[in-house]
């Protein structure tokens, strides 16, 4: 009876199948079915392309794949695909932000003549905008996935040997691979002080469970600042504790200084150069022991959001029956190709050395993707940026100041104030700046660095500019849209050549005005087409 259950479950999988993965269900020779075969009880399937993770690394390589032509299964231990970013990381977080800053701005148009009554939250229908979002995405997620014919189990994957997975979860299965993509992302670190207490992460934080009337926040990264000025903005009295000197120590100081005096406004307290010793429940909430300048002192907090950054997913893999090791802090080596030391499996996004960011996975799952299918690919990016979602925006991509520094390389550096912007002044927002960092000789674009509203959707122009190897005058002979927050990357490649027509002009040592820099505009093979001038 089992055997004909299973031919009959194998027959109804070949007529539903798309045409590509009908392969799959014609495997059978005599009474003997290869591609879902009775193995100690579980089932057995067979694929050219298994992939660990639904996030957006393994998602996006898994639609990559079958584009390409090949037969695709991807492994996803939670109920919905997107991962971290999409189900309790990015996206989640920016619908949040979003809608505090909408109160932020409303508010600071009082002085521009935008009368109302005074404004509140209404945190359920908040909670119910988030789930919205997310549940919406999601859904995206595994139509397209669906569309192209990728299966999707639900379960946790290790490997048994490097060319088969046993999945466990609401049915045990194991699955026979040609290639495998190790997409398993992050996880959040915990803090050895209060491990037993019920401290929330960046998870629990963003499902909005309360808003605790005083707010610890440890670690003074993104994560803590961008949860830290949302709670802010919904009530909450907020202190930051942050191990290192500074806050955001990726990014150059001038630029977080502008960050930092926008938190100074709205946070309780920051507390750089501390760290927090011992905590105990006391009361409604805790109390807190911090370490802070040399001297330990007690603080009580209703919750305590701890941020203190993520670790790769790589631990209970079953890697140990590869030739796989990752490293002390467990991440794999891969090469640009994104294959490991196993030629059959590739690992991408959070579990490679490098940014933990959604867009390094999702261009390093196209590129495993293509070089399985035979293409010709390599992750070779010059830039990758970041962005910070605090209230200025924060972003760089490409070198920064303090690499120069470090690597002893000689920058030139054109800072414009958006001061000087028309546009952040029509917005009430004057704070921040684009700085453009460049070679002196060649005057090729090595780093841009900008700190402002609407940042995030900026520096995308700049990675553009690192990676096709773009000059200063390549970005000042670009015509930028009048009035925009955009023409302050123009204004800083002016500053840079010293052309700037919006800024005073530099001064030499003696005092006088330095010279402004002669633009060299790149030669256009066979002049220009249609030019009156070209015969003249």
């Amino acid at each position: 009876m089992k055997f004909v259950w299973l031919l009959r479950r194998v027959a109804e999988g070949f007529v539903r199948a798309p045409i590509q993965q009908r392969a799959r269900y014609t495997y059978l020779t005599d009474v003997t079915l290869e591609v879902r075969d009775m193995v100690m009880g579980s089932l057995r399937e067979e694929t050219e392309v298994a992939i660990i993770g639904g996030g957006p690394g393994g998602y996006v390589a898994a639609i990559r794949a079958a584009d390409l032509g090949k037969n695709v299964i991807v492994i996803e231990e939670r109920d919905r695909l997107g991962g971290v970013c999409l189900i309790e990381g990015c996206i989640p977080s920016k619908a949040l932000i979003n809608v505090v800053e909408l109160a932020e701005t409303a508010r600071a148009a009082r002085k521009m003549g935008l009368t109302f009554s005074d404004l509140s939250m209404d945190l359920d229908a908040l909670r119910r905008w988030s789930d919205s979002v997310v549940d919406t995405l999601s859904k995206g997620v595994d139509g397209l996935l669906k569309r192209r014919g990728v299966e999707v189990l639900h379960g946790h994957a290790r490997f048994t040997d490097n060319q088969t997975l046993a999945v466990e979860g609401a049915r045990s299965t194991t699955v026979a691979f040609q290639h495998c993509i190790i997409a398993t992302g992050s996880d959040i670190n915990r803090l050895p002080a209060g491990q037993q207490l019920p401290l929330w992460s960046s998870a629990e934080a963003l499902r909005i469970p309360e808003v605790p009337p005083r707010l610890l926040v440890i670690g003074g990264g993104y994560i803590g600042l961008e949860m830290g000025l949302v709670y802010a903005g919904l009530g909450s009295q907020v202190t930051v504790v942050e191990f290192f000197p500074r806050l955001l120590p990726g990014a150059d100081l001038d630029l977080v200084e502008v960050v930092v005096k926008s938190c100074e406004k709205r946070f309780h307290q920051i507390m750089t150069e501390s760290r927090v010793v011992e905590i105990q429940k006391g009361g409604s909430g805790y109390i807190v022991t911090v370490e802070y300048q040399g001297q330990k002192q007690a603080h009580e907090f209703d919750q305590i959001l701890v941020a203190v950054g993520r670790r790769p997913n790589t631990d209970k893999l079953g890697l140990e029956h590869t030739a796989i090791r990752p490293d002390k802090r467990g991440f794999i080596e891969v090469n640009p190709c994104g294959r490991t030391v196993e030629e059959r499996i590739y690992a991408i996004g959070d579990v490679t050395p490098g940014p933990m960011l959604a867009h390094k996975a999702s261009r390093e799952g196209k590129v495993a993707a293509e070089v399985i299918a035979k293409h010709p690919s390599v992750f070779d990016h010059r830039a990758i940026p970041a962005v910070v979602f605090t209230d200025p925006e924060l972003a760089w991509t490409g070198l920064t100041e303090r690499d120069a520094a470090e690597q002893g390389l000689a920058v030139n550096v054109g800072r414009f104030p958006l001061l000087a912007s028309g546009r952040a002044r029509t917005l009430g927002r004057t704070e921040g700046m684009v700085k453009l960092i460049s070679d002196p000789d060649s005057g090729r674009i090595l780093g841009v660095g900008m700190v402002g509203p609407h940042v995030s959707e900026l520096i995308a122009e700049g990675t553009l500019a690192v990676q096709l190897g773009a000059t200063v005058d390549d970005i000042m002979m670009t015509i930028h849209p009048h009035p925009t927050v955009s023409e302050a990357i123009m204004e800083a490649a002016e500053v840079s050549a010293g052309t700037s027509v919006h800024m005073n002009p530099p001064k030499n040592a003696e005092g006088t005005a330095r010279k402004p820099a002669h633009i060299h505009p790149r030669k256009k093979e066979g002049g220009c087409e249609g030019c009156p001038l070209e015969n003249s």
